[in-house]
C-alpha cells in the first residue's frame, strides 16, 4: 500500500511540478492586479480568470497525457480537459488530473492497435484523424459525465463543512477544508458556505470565527517553510517566492501544487488548520468580514478591536504546527527530487505500473 501511494504521489508530482512556474505567474498577476491587490489594474486583471479556469488546468491535463503517451497523449489530454472545463463553473484542476492521464492511456491503446495496420503513406492521415475523432468523443464525455461528478464532489465537501460548523465542531472542519482547498475548492467553500454563515453569526457580536477557517494563511506558510528547510530541488528553490505571494499577496492557490506534488504533506496543513481552529474557538477569535485576498494585511484590516492577539495567535499557531509537521513528514518520506526537465519527470514516474 505504501509503495502504491508513493507511486501515485510521484505521478501527481509529475503533472504538477513542471507547471509550477505558470502557477507563480498567475499568482503574481492575481496578487498585483485584482481590485484588492497591490496595484489594481482594470486591464491586466482580465488575465486572472482565464488563466485559472483555462490555462492552468489545460497545462496539467496536457502534462498528464504526455507522461502516459508522449506528445499525442498530451494533446488528447488537453482536449479532454477542455471538456471538463466547459462542463462546470469551477476551476477544474481535479478534473484535469483525472482526464489527462486517462486520455493519454486511451491514445496509447488506439495507437498500439493501429500501429501494424496503417497502409504505407497514410500514417499522418490516420494519426491525425484518430486523435481528432478521439478528442471529439472524449471532450463530450468529459463535459457531460466527468465534470458533473467533480462538481458534485465540491458540493459534497461544502455540505460536510456546513454540517460540522453547524454542529459546533469547528476544529474538525479542518479535516475537510484543507484537503478541499488543495483541490482548488477553496473559493466554493469560503464564499459559498463559510462566508454566509459568518455574516449571520456576526450580526450578534460584530465578528465571526467562520471568516477565519478557510482564509488562514498560516497552514500554507508553514508548509512552504518546511519545503524550504527540508525540501529539495525545484520545490525548495521556489518556496521563498511562493511564501511572498501566499502570505503577503494572499494567493493561497500558490501552495496547493506543493501538496499535490507530495500528497503526504496534506497532513501538515491539516494539523496546522486544526490547531489554529482550536485556538480560535478557545480564544473566541473572529473577523468582521472575509479577508480578500487571504493576505496577512487583509487579515489585519478586518480584525476588530480587541481581537488582534487571538487572530494573529491563530495564524502563528498554524504556521508553527504546519512547519513542524511538514518538516517531520519530509524527513520521514522525502519526495522524489525532480525539476522541470521532462527526462527527470519521466524517471520519477518510471516505476508506475503500465507507465514506465
Amino acid at each position: 500500500m505504501r509503495e502504491r501511494l508513493q507511486q501515485v504521489g510521484g505521478f501527481m508530482a509529475g503533472m504538477v511540478i513542471p507547471n509550477i512556474g505558470a502557477f507563480i505567474a498567475w499568482g503574481l498577476i492575481t496578487a498585483l492586479f485584482i481590485p484588492t491587490g497591490w496595484t489594481p489594474n482594470e486591464t491586466f486583471v482580465e488575465l486572472v480568470g482565464p488563466m485559472i479556469v483555462n490555462l492552468l488546468p489545460l497545462l496539467i491535463g496536457f502534462t498528464g497525457g504526455k507522461m502516459v503517451h508522449g506528445h499525442r497523449g498530451g494533446v488528447l489530454g488537453a482536449v479532454m480537459t477542455m471538456g471538463v472545463i466547459v462542463g462546470s463553473d469551477i476551476p477544474q484542476f481535479l478534473g484535469a488530473m483525472i482526464v489527462g492521464p486517462l486520455a493519454g492511456w486511451v491514445m496509447m491503446q488506439v495507437d498500439n492497435a493501429l500501429e501494424d495496420n496503417i497502409p504505407v503513406g497514410f500514417e499522418m492521415l490516420v494519426n491525425n484523424f484518430s486523435l481528432g475523432i478521439l478528442g471529439t468523443l472524449l471532450a463530450m464525455l468529459a463535459m457531460i459525465a466527468i465534470a458533473p461528478v467533480v462538481t458534485g464532489i465540491t458540493e459534497f465537501f461544502g455540505t460536510v463543512v456546513d454540517g460540522m460548523v453547524s454542529a459546533g465542531l469547528l476544529p474538525l472542519a479542518a479535516l475537510i477544508i484543507e484537503p478541499a482547498k488543495v483541490l482548488f475548492m477553496n473559493n466554493a467553500l469560503n464564499h459559498g458556505v463559510l462566508a454566509p454563515l459568518g455574516v449571520v453569526a456576526a450580526e450578534e457580536t460584530g465578528y465571526a470565527v467562520h471568516f477565519l477557517l478557510e482564509t488562514n494563511p498560516g497552514p500554507g506558510l508553514g508548509l512552504l517553510i518546511a519545503y524550504y528547510v527540508a525540501g529539495s530541488g525545484l520545490m525548495k528553490e521556489s518556496a521563498p517566492g511562493a511564501m511572498i505571494i501566499h502570505f503577503l499577496g494572499g494567493i493561497h492557490e500558490i501552495y496547493f501544487p506543493y501538496v499535490l506534488a507530495h500528497p503526504i504533506m496534506i497532513g501538515a496543513v491539516i494539523a496546522g488548520g486544526f490547531c489554529a481552529d482550536l485556538w480560535f474557538v478557545i480564544t473566541g477569535a473572529g473577523l468582521v468580514a472575509t479577508p480578500s485576498p487571504g493576505s496577512i494585511f487583509a487579515y489585519i484590516a478586518v480584525t476588530p478591536q480587541g481581537q488582534f492577539i487571538p487572530v494573529m495567535g491563530g495564524v502563528l499557531v498554524a504556521t508553527v504546527v504546519s512547519a513542524a509537521v511538514g518538516f517531520f513528514l519530509l524527513k520521514l518520506r522525502p519526495m522524489v527530487s525532480m525539476d522541470s526537465e521532462d527526462e527527470d519527470v519521466e524517471e520519477a514516474i518510471g516505476s508506475v505500473p503500465g507507465l514506465g
